[in-house]
């Protein structure tokens, strides 16, 4: 079942959204419902803020008032999320919520992808994605942490480094 299911957004109050997650968690615990509810989240980004006393690291919200919940779309799932305290609706058209897309859940980093890497440092590769696809290179650095790789192509006589994803190559 884990396999249908999709990260949709809850529209809250703003200043509820770690109420709505409890809530929700909650709600999810008392009617077993964990097959169909898998997670709630609320992005958050740590930011350092300079002032009169000097810096200090917080933690604020990345978009105040949403509250992201990967779940499989039921009657019963959408009555849950919609009818708890603060939540005005779900982001999409009229009644009918839209999911996020992999390229977007990627992109607010809400859940970490796992790359298995299949090549070294010195490596040849070919591009399987981008502007560069089907180009050949050589590996020249990989960045497990950021998740990127440094390939150097030769592009017009000239051995340029071009910076990737990890999934973007591919080992020849």
């Amino acid at each position: 079942m884990a396999e249908g299911a999709k990260w949709y957004v809850a529209h809250t109050y703003s200043g509820y959204e770690n109420t709505v997650k409890a809530t929700i968690e909650k709600a999810v615990e008392n009617r077993n419902m964990g097959d169909l509810i898998l997670g709630v989240n609320i992005p958050m980004e740590t930011v350092t803020e300079i002032t009169d006393s000097g810096t200090k690291t917080v933690e604020r919200k990345v978009f105040p008032g949403y509250v992201l919940v990967k779940m499989i779309m039921t009657d019963e799932t959408w009555h849950l999320v919609r009818n708890v305290r603060g939540v005005t609706g779900f982001v999409g058209s009229g009644n009918k919520p839209i999911p996020l897309t992999d390229d977007e859940i990627a992109a607010m980093g809400v859940e970490k992808r796992e790359v298995v890497v299949t090549y070294e440092v010195g490596d040849n590769v070919r591009i399987t994605d981008g502007a560069l696809e089907s180009f050949l290179g050589i590996v020249e650095e990989i960045d497990v942490e950021r998740q990127k790789v440094r390939v150097v192509v030769s592009m017009f006589g000239r051995e340029t480094p071009v910076e990737l994803d990890l999934d973007q190559i591919e080992s020849i």
